[in-house]
């Protein structure tokens, strides 16, 4: 089992925008071979005094899938691509962090 971490840095002001293009695709996600968990998530404050500044501009998606072949094949998957191509007119950038458990 892998996880995985995707921090989305948006344009100002394009997080509904974005939200709307990414949970259009989330069903087709959740329905590929392996998939165990895809959400994206949004800051909330928690009064946690080690908590960082919020980011009203950023999502982070939460992802769990049973292998790394899994994980490829999402990557390439057709709706995957259409998903990217609506969505890159509201993306600054994005980084993945992949995580096995310790």
């Amino acid at each position: 089992m892998i996880h995985i971490v995707t921090t989305v840095e948006l344009l100002p002001g394009c997080r509904e925008k974005f939200l709307n293009a990414f949970n259009e695709t989330v069903p087709q996600v959740k329905a590929e071979q392996g998939c165990l968990a895809y959400a994206p998530m949004v800051d909330i404050p928690s009064g946690l005094p080690t908590q960082g500044a919020l980011r009203p501009d950023t999502v982070t998606v939460v992802e769990t899938w049973e292998s790394m072949e899994a994980l490829h094949a999402h990557v390439t998957a057709p709706h995957m691509a259409s998903f990217r191509e609506a969505a890159k007119a509201y993306v600054r950038s994005l980084s993945h962090q992949v995580l096995q458990p310790a």
